[in-house]
């Protein structure tokens, strides 16, 4: 909702929070599901009670129009937008917070925050639009500094440059997507990057987290949209050359990419954009075997066919998600392009489907042809709840359900082992906590040589435990993920939350030279203290 008003607590704008008969609808549904669960509401406090320390910094005179100790921005600043994040905001634990926000209005604004923050030992946490979901932009530094701030770059939104020859685009970090996509739009351009925090993230922010959009295959990780990134450091600016490639040496933009602003703050990037689509077809395949339906899927993503989405939803994900019942699961599959129709593709991907047992009950959608191929399909249902996901999460967070979520990606080979070891370590954690629930599992993205499995938990914990019921079980989950090879994050940033199974996951030598780049850029170490390696 444009000009809504941030939630502090929970996601996304006031306006638009989960009630009437959609909340209605979901609680009825979770009773369905969950007949024991209690759902008895809670509300957040106000700001006002949450007995925030006043701030134990002060800036120089020079910065002091950028900064704000307003009581809501620091709160609001305190915490991403995990489950845990609402579970602690809901019962007024906000212990982690900024002394003071700062939103510069120019990257010497940056340089000036940075040199300030460096001789005073004070933490800057790069803020991006605040929808970490992994510990990575909360200020949980146990008294090593003199004192946090956190870095919103949120004034920095604009497309500064459009190079339509090259198909690119210069774009100041701070734009949120909705703002960076309208700005596009007037070239008839897109970045083509929509992950599910699309509304409340920046550019800077999915560069910092290598992000993942919506789209199933090809250009679906922001590093392959990016042609040259402008870095303000501690130690300097940096910024790369513009070329379509380079093989000297090892990729500047590659050292940035990913290292969730403990290296330097990213302040602007040339992007590579696209052309708005102009043909569209979607279709929704079932199946009767789940197993059937997973080849069906490693078949499409094998054949270079490559789908705008691709997202097999297991038949609890099409249930809960898509209304939809299907004993073996539903592949929701899209092709689009601005240049072809894209017909032909769609029909050889459905023939895929149909050799593994595939079946397409509503006709294809197809804006070829301009038909609108019947009613509503699965793949509507999964739009419509995608896109509310979040905003549902916080309601039922508020009511005692565990609600999150965790994903990763392995090799197609070892998918079948991984499955079957996080439904059994979500099975044994689930007991051992005494909360009754569900495992979900859906394919994000899908790759040739391996699908990005996004699981999802639903269970009914006890009132005022749910947050260490819920550590228990991601522990649990993300020990199976290490043990059978996956990834601790496929597209959610390492953080805080999964810094014990990251540090397990790199090499060590990497680790040596990362904490090397460190100490280089970052002198003082003032940058995201925490992340990505020891402080």
């Amino acid at each position: 909702m444009a000009g809504g008003t941030r939630s502090w607590w929970g996601w996304g704008n006031v306006e638009d929070a989960v009630r009437g008969e959609e909340l209605d609808a979901l609680l009825g549904r979770v009773r369905a599901l969950l007949p024991d669960a209690e759902l008895a509401p809670v509300q957040a406090p106000p700001v006002t009670e949450l007995g925030l320390p006043a701030p134990r910094v002060k800036p120089p005179s020079a910065l002091e129009e950028i900064c704000s100790a307003e009581l809501t921005d620091r709160a609001g600043h305190a915490h991403g937008k995990a489950f845990r994040d609402v579970v602690r905001n809901l019962a007024g634990d906000v212990r982690s917070v900024p002394d003071l926000v700062v939103r510069p209005a120019r990257e010497q604004d940056v340089v000036d925050v940075l040199d300030w923050c460096s001789r005073a030992d004070v933490a800057v946490i790069p803020y991006g639009g605040g929808s970490s979901v992994c510990g990575g932009v909360e200020p949980r530094l146990d008294g090593d500094h003199a004192g946090a701030v956190s870095l919103d770059l949120g004034r920095l939104d604009r497309v500064l440059e459009v190079d339509r020859t090259s198909r690119a685009a210069r774009i100041e970090a701070g734009a949120l997507g909705p703002a960076l996509e309208a700005q596009l739009r007037q070239h008839e351009l897109t970045l083509r990057h929509f992950p599910q925090s699309f509304e409340f993230s920046t550019l800077g922010g999915w560069l910092a987290t290598r992000s993942s959009g919506h789209y199933a295959t090809v250009y679906t990780h922001i590093d392959d949209l990016v042609e040259s990134m402008r870095v303000v450091s501690p130690s300097g600016i940096g910024e790369s050359r513009r070329l379509p490639g380079s093989g000297a040496g090892p990729s500047p933009d590659r050292l940035f990419l990913g290292s969730e602003g403990i290296l330097g703050v990213i302040t602007e990037a040339w992007m590579r954009v696209h052309e708005r689509p102009r043909w569209r077809a979607v279709a929704s395949v079932h199946f009767q075997d789940f197993a059937r339906a997973v080849a069906a899927t490693r078949a499409i993503a094998q054949a270079a066919l490559f789908p705008a989405n691709c997202r097999l939803l297991d038949p609890m994900e099409a249930l809960i998600n898509a209304g939809t019942s299907s004993a073996g699961g539903v592949l929701v599959l899209g092709f689009e392009s601005a240049d072809h129709p894209v017909a032909p593709w769609m029909a050889r991907a459905l023939e895929l489907c149909r050799d593994h047992g595939g079946e397409v009950p509503d006709p294809v959608r197809d804006t070829d042809t301009g038909e609108p191929g019947g009613g509503r399909t699965a793949a509507d249902g999964w739009r419509d709840s995608f896109l509310r996901m979040p905003y549902q999460r916080d309601a039922l967070a508020a009511r005692s359900m565990i609600v999150e979520t965790f994903e990763t990606a392995c090799t197609w080979d070892g998918f079948a082992a991984l499955h079957a070891a996080v439904q059994g370590a979500t099975a044994t954690a689930l007991a051992s906590v005494g909360a009754p629930g569900v495992l979900t599992c859906r394919f994000s993205h899908v790759y040739p040589d391996g699908p990005a499995p996004y699981f999802g938990i639903y269970a009914a914990g006890r009132p005022g435990a749910t947050l260490q019921q819920w550590d228990e079980i991601k522990a649990a989950v993300s020990d199976a993920l290490i043990a059978h090879g996956a990834t601790i994050t496929h597209h959610h940033a390492v953080g805080r939350d999964h810094r014990p199974w990251y540090d397990q996951q790199r090499p060590e030598p990497f680790a040596a030279a990362l904490s090397a780049a460190k100490k280089a850029l970052d002198p003082a170490g003032i940058l995201n203290p925490g992340v990505l390696i020891d402080r």
